[in-house]
């Protein structure tokens, strides 16, 4: 049996890197020392993100061969042992490999080679949130990871899925990322409306794995005090009823934290038509409080989503008319959230605009 210096040294001759990419990725785990090894040996990380970047002309069009897909994903496999290690997770995050990943994430083919690379993908990622560091929570931040997650949650396999929020669980944990996510309506509608698209296909298909992480996220989210008002109105009511009592009979955790997020986000508000009281815009009708109501999410009273003075965006730079002057172009038109747009129209009986908000 080959040594880890072995197979580390046979990543640099091509004839032999398939076969030590898939001992290495199978026995990494009884290698304690491996990333070390891996980080510190001249040109074996250049090796593996040249495996990685290999294959991203046969993402678009999607041509990727289970053959291809399985050599990056060994590659993939052996970097998030790089991930996962104390002494090189920072050094991965400073180097920005996470980047490398990312185009994995926004694919949309649901055949088997792309799911088993987002599947791998979304690994690595979740080796680096397992431990709770908010240098790595402002590190996928930054780089906007949510929106990605966001994705794989609305169409990946139920593991992806569950790997996803189980990232997105994690970065709001962290109080930046709650934070983060609070900061905008589009952010918060964005992360709650998919958890609750969600959450009605788990009411015909149920996982507890992933039933678990979702109400997980939604117990976290109400923390905030302004989303948890808007939950009052968009928390599902399948969570509310006996819909999932069944599946969650021997989860005595997931159940507490189910009984505490109704406990904290307390009764439904019902309303209906656009005229109806709206929790995000201070409790003026819809239309009006496009205009003068006060929007929890962005803080303050009065001049809801065209405050008097919003922070400027990248486009209008605070020019009157701000917001309008960049809508649909605007930096989350154009940037990576912009592909979620499901929120716009009606949410629980009220009309919302579709990236009318000054978003910096």
């Amino acid at each position: 049996m080959a040594t880890p210096e072995q197979l580390v040294l046979e990543l640099s001759i091509p004839e032999q890197r398939e076969n030590a990419l898939l001992d290495l990725s199978k026995r990494r785990e009884a290698y304690p020392d491996l990333a070390l090894l891996l980080w510190h040996s001249c040109g074996t990380i250049t090796t593996l993100l040249q495996e990685v970047v290999s294959i991203y002309p046969m993402l678009s069009p999607p041509t990727l061969t289970a053959g291809a897909s399985n050599r990056a994903c060994n590659a993939l496999a052996v970097l998030q042992c790089v991930a996962s290690h104390p002494d090189t997770r920072v050094l991965f995050l400073n180097a920005h490999i996470p980047l490398y990943l990312y185009p994995f994430l926004n694919t949309v083919s649901k055949t088997r080679p792309f799911e088993y690379l987002r599947l791998t993908s979304l690994g690595v990622i979740g080796a680096l949130v397992k431990v709770d560091d908010t240098d790595v929570v402002n590190f996928l931040l930054s780089t906007e990871i949510i929106p990605l997650c966001l994705r794989t949650m609305e169409m990946g396999s139920e593991l992806s899925k569950t790997v996803a929020t189980f990232i997105v669980q994690k970065i709001l944990l962290d109080d930046v990322g709650l934070a983060y996510i609070c900061a905008t309506a589009e952010r918060f509608f964005a992360v709650s409306a998919v958890l609750g698209n969600m959450v009605q296909l788990l009411a015909e298909h149920p996982s507890v794995r992933l039933l678990k992480h979702i109400i997980r996220c939604y117990l976290r989210l109400s923390d905030n005090p302004r989303a948890c008002e808007a939950l009052r109105t968009c928390l599902p009511d399948l969570l509310r009823d006996a819909t999932f009592s069944a599946c969650l009979r021997d989860d005595v955790t997931t159940r507490r934290w189910l009984a505490q997020l109704l406990i904290n986000v307390g009764p439904p508000l019902h309303g209906g038509g656009v005229g109806a009281a709206n929790p995000l815009h201070g409790g003026v009708g819809a239309s009006a409080a496009l205009h003068a109501g006060a929007n929890p999410l962005h803080g303050g009273s009065g001049g809801g989503l065209h405050s008097s003075s919003p922070r400027p965006c990248s486009r209008c730079m605070g020019r009157p008319p701000r917001c309008t002057l960049c809508s649909g172009r605007g930096r989350w038109a154009a940037g990576p959230w912009a592909w979620w747009g499901g929120w716009a129209g009606e949410w629980g009986g009220w009309a919302f605009p579709r990236w009318t908000l000054c978003p910096l």
